[in-house]
């Protein structure tokens, strides 16, 4: 079958989120066809190219997200009728509230308060519904009109968008935050807006793009799954969307330090953009149970949600997880981007403990900056380490050493990946934010014994394999530590625990069969909406049939498909059982 592979700053670009999953997964199923969907987030990642790719990716169509220069299509009157009505319905969802006037129910001796809190909860259903088919609606006439007129970008920075969307926020019944916008607000809104609805003005819709693949599959939600939202709009193509990180709560983090009013609305859109995806995709993959709390929260169908983890290769690690004896019994290994929310802070407090405990502890931490925020973060750290671990020499000609060293992949002390985990006992995970945590399943693969914070879906993939600790809390973090460190055997135990059940769980090969089921299941349940021939005029209802995972020559030529009465081999006469005597078949 062909499959639209729908992106976000992921593959087939070198630095994209994702690239390594994406890329496992189109090699493994090498019986199908891609057609890559990319939209790119920055120049930068343009300028540094693509992974080399697969002979069954047919064609990589990109655009970028983080630019559009103007379309230059000057709407008529009716053109600019219809995007103002469709583009201020769609502000007046974003500034609505949900049923305010249910949520005061007042008491009363005859069990009316009962009735009315009933009441309530319908309305407020009967409310959001409203308003989703709205915001629906709304999106759906902004596509439309854009495929009409050949695009929405000097529509989506007109002035007519900023009035519209002032006036949604100034309408009776909106929302205090709403009503409280005030004009730098609005225009970052619009801003803001315009960004997240250019995939609209793409021609990816038509039948020698997007129509013509038998799935979409999005890499996530958002940008890249609303190409997909719009290709089973226009044509019927049914839509697969994988989240290993929830987009929205994406959102939600970094619009921290917006006014109130910027907050509100933009989690309003992101909100029923997600709940949207969710209605209209025929399946959704989390990737974890800490990401299908967010689906499900967000409104998606429990019936049409499916975990799969990540695939991931355990190849390069195979030699240090058979080999647990190359690792230091003093040593703790942290491995990671250098971020804030890894918080080495307090992981920094808790070796000062783990030190006193056991003075011939070593602690290092392994990983490269992000960006000049974790740049800035990786200096304070290492500052933080020079103040609570002053180098002591020995003697008064030696040269002092500390406990703790920063290095990253490639150098002298850890030329891979997988030597860095080899040169630890334990592996720790200090995180106060995290998705799925990979280096803790990498750590895994290398049969190490592990200690981590209780975030994100680390309690699912550890699965009673390591120890969990409360974050941002560097005196249980170091007790852990100490008992692990304490009791060789225990980390042995753990740490094969470990590598068996990552083995089981976090392959590729288990992540790549998952899909490939999911895919044949999905094209199964639709019909097919295009008049695809074979070379005999015979209806083709996609590219590679589904019975072609069938073992047999259910695909070769001879196996001709007609259009009414079924597959071509059952066009031919009946075949009759053979009669097999009473006697014999009592045998």
């Amino acid at each position: 079958m062909r499959i639209g592979l729908l992106t976000e700053g992921g593959y087939p670009y070198v630095s994209g989120d994702a690239s390594p999953w994406c890329d496992r997964l189109v090699r493994g199923l090498a019986q199908h066809e891609f057609d890559i969907y990319a939209l790119s987030r920055s120049e930068r990642q343009e300028d540094e190219g693509w992974l080399p790719l697969p002979s069954q990716v047919r064609r990589v169509r990109t655009a970028p997200l983080w630019a559009a220069e103007d379309d230059g299509v000057a709407y008529g009157r009716r053109a600019r009728r219809r995007f103002a009505e469709c583009y201020g319905e769609l502000a007046a969802v974003l500034c609505a509230g949900v049923a305010a006037e249910g949520d005061r129910v007042s008491e009363g001796s005859d069990g009316s308060s009962a009735r009315k809190a009933r009441s309530s909860v319908t309305v407020a259903d009967e409310s959001s519904v409203t308003l989703a088919d709205r915001f629906a609606n709304a999106l759906y006439g902004l596509a439309e009109l854009s495929r009409e007129e050949g695009g929405l970008v000097g529509a989506l920075r007109s002035e007519t968008a900023v009035r519209a969307l002032e006036r949604a926020c100034r309408a009776p019944g909106a929302l205090r935050t709403a009503h409280e916008a005030r004009v730098p607000d609005l225009l970052t809104v619009a801003a803001h807006l315009e960004h997240a609805l250019r995939p609209l003005s793409l021609d990816w819709y038509e039948d020698d793009g997007l129509g013509s693949a038998d799935l979409c599959h999005a890499a996530s939600g958002g940008a890249a799954a609303l190409p997909g939202l719009l290709a089973r709009h226009f044509t019927g193509v049914p839509l697969l969307v994988t989240e290993y990180g929830v987009r929205l709560r994406t959102h939600y983090l970094a619009a921290g330090d917006s006014s109130p009013a910027v907050r509100s609305l933009l989690a309003a859109f992101h909100g029923r953009l997600a709940a949207e995806i969710y209605r209209q995709a025929a399946c959704i993959t989390p990737g974890n149970a800490h990401a299908r709390r967010w689906q499900e929260r967000c409104g998606a169908d429990r019936t049409k949600l499916r975990t799969v983890y990540p695939g991931m290769d355990a190849g390069p690690f195979a030699e240090v997880g058979e080999s647990p004896e190359r690792a230091a019994p003093d040593t703790l290994v942290w491995v990671g981007r250098v971020e804030p929310a890894k918080d080495l802070i307090s992981l920094l407090h808790a070796f000062a403990e783990i030190h006193k405990e056991e003075p011939g502890t070593r602690l290092r931490i392994v990983g490269a900056p992000t960006g000049p925020e974790g740049t800035a973060y990786l200096t304070h750290c290492q500052a933080l380490a020079a103040q609570l671990f002053p180098d002591e020499a020995d003697g008064p000609h030696a040269v002092g050493d500390n406990p703790v060293s920063f290095e990253e992949i490639g150098g002298p002390e850890t030329p891979t990946l997988a030597d860095a985990y080899a040169s630890g006992a334990v592996i720790v995970l200090s995180s106060v934010v995290e998705g799925f945590p990979i280096s803790l399943v990498e750590a895994m693969f290398c049969g190490r014994a592990t200690v981590s914070t209780d975030v994100g879906a680390v309690v699912e993939v550890i699965g009673g394999t390591g120890l969990v600790v409360p974050p941002r809390n560097p005196r249980a973090l170091a007790e852990a530590c100490v008992a692990l460190l304490r009791d060789p055997e225990r980390r042995e135990r753990l740490g094969a625990a470990a590598r068996a059940r990552a083995l089981e769980l976090f392959t590729v090969e288990q992540n790549v069969a998952a899909f490939h089921g999911i895919y044949l299941e999905i094209v199964s349940h639709c019909p097919a909406r295009r008049a695809a021939l074979d070379d005999t005029g015979e209806p083709l209802p996609f590219a590679v049939p589904a019975e072609a995972h069938v073992p047999g020559r259910w695909t070769a030529a001879a196996s001709r498909m007609v259009a009414r009465g079924g597959p071509g081999w059952a066009a031919g006469p009946p075949v009759h059982a053979t009669r097999v005597p009473a006697a014999e078949a009592v045998r």
